[in-house]
């Protein structure tokens, strides 16, 4: 079984339960708190896009990738517990919630469609399995399962993945060109992850219609 930065997302959810709290007892939403983390993905992933091709601004806007991971990270594990624990559920929520994430994930990888050696197809391939593979995790539930988070390279995976580049960037580090298949295996390791999610996806909703045929012969 693959094993994924999403495992560790109980353990990080503990620590934020008292911010969560504080939040919740300031009338603050889940929605509002998702819409915010997509607004500000927008921005940051639009000014370093712009930094980029801009060569005059330099590389430090990449060093807003890393912060911005982390603290959006954080945010949508609070926008999360405030919708289960506090009852903000809504199926507005529930779309606003994988509709941003798709959104935002592609304005913070777009930056380094400006980056040698990757360029705007590497990166856009990236950017369209990532839908696909949110897509596949968000199907689960029309097929009769839970939402699907398998890996490997799930969307917290590939906020560590992109945030370390992003750094590295920023720090002046400099790429080979032999770094251009990075985009491609990260392609390919999100296309392991889309397959994971399908079959096992598949499985588990299979083998809940056989519980409930056996406990309808039962009864």
């Amino acid at each position: 079984m693959a094993v994924t930065i999403y495992d560790l997302k109980p353990r990080f959810q503990s620590l934020l339960r008292p911010l969560v709290s504080k939040v919740a007892s300031a009338g603050v939403s889940a929605n509002q708190v998702t819409i915010l983390a997509c607004l500000i993905s927008l921005g940051v992933g639009g000014f370093v896009a712009y930094s980029a091709a801009a060569p005059a601004f330099g590389r430090w806007p990449f060093l807003l990738l890393p912060i911005w991971f982390l603290l959006r990270m954080a945010l949508n594990a609070v926008d999360g517990m405030l919708a289960r624990e506090f009852g903000w559920q809504s199926p507005l929520g529930a779309y606003l919630n994988e509709l941003t994430d798709v959104v935002s994930d592609a304005a913070l990888y777009l930056p380094f469609a400006f980056v040698a050696p990757f360029g705007p197809y590497s990166v856009g391939v990236v950017i369209f399995m990532a839908s696909v593979s949110e897509m596949a995790g968000a199907l689960g539930p029309m097929a009769g399962t839970a939402r699907r988070y398998d890996g490997p390279m799930g969307k917290s995976d590939r906020a560590f993945v992109f945030g370390a580049l992003g750094l590295y960037v920023a720090l002046g580090g400099q790429l080979a060109s032999a770094a251009f298949w990075l985009m491609p295996a990260i392609a390919l390791l999100i296309g392991l992850n889309i397959y994971h999610r399908v079959r096992r996806g598949a499985a588990s909703a299979d083998a809940s219609k056989g519980s409930s045929r056996r406990g309808a012969r039962s009864t």
